[in-house]
């Protein structure tokens, strides 16, 4: 193997937009993010829920098959 062909890994610091500072490592010296665990909305519990079923329902009416009926089972 090479040798000195890896970059050095090192404690870098974190921030986030929102102000939230953490560190971690990497091999660079500090690392600026828009967003992070603490302001998106996913994880803070502000994210907006579809309404799936409807969009389900409507789908099953336009496109899906026909309820069997007993006169078309007898044909």
């Amino acid at each position: 193997m090479k040798t000195e062909i890896h970059p050095t890994y090192h404690a870098a610091p974190v921030h986030c937009a929102c102000g939230e500072t953490w560190t971690t490592g990497s091999t660079k010296k500090e690392l600026r993010v828009e967003i992070c665990s603490k302001c998106h909305p996913f994880f803070t519990g502000k994210q907006k829920l579809l309404d799936t079923a409807g969009r389900i329902d409507r789908f099953q009416r336009k496109y899906g098959k026909k309820p069997i009926t007993e006169a078309g089972a007898a044909k």
